[in-house]
């Protein structure tokens, strides 16, 4: 599934806060970096589960985020809610 909304925070520090969510706060399924780059991230957990984010500022200046996964829905709305929400989560 896809997961879109916007947040206020930057790009960056959204990542971040992925990296260290995903890694310390969901034991039984963690999830760590495999690859990285400006916006973007690639987590991988145990048995090749994947979650992909990209965070990118839009033309308006707010931090769009975009999120996607097979496996790990539940840990990722869960990771969103943490966050300065500035729209709904749109589930595709």
């Amino acid at each position: 599934m896809t997961h879109s909304t916007t947040v206020a925070l930057p790009p960056q520090d959204l990542l971040e806060r992925a990296k260290r969510f995903f890694a310390e706060r969901v034991p039984h399924a963690a999830a760590f970096v495999e690859k990285e780059g400006p916006g973007f991230l690639v987590l991988r957990g145990q048995g090749g589960e994947e979650i992909a984010l990209h965070a990118w500022a839009d033309a308006g200046g707010k931090t769009r985020v975009r999120a996607s996964t097979l496996f790990f829905d539940q840990a990722l709305d869960r990771f969103l809610s943490t966050l300065p929400l500035e729209t709904a989560v749109e589930v595709a």
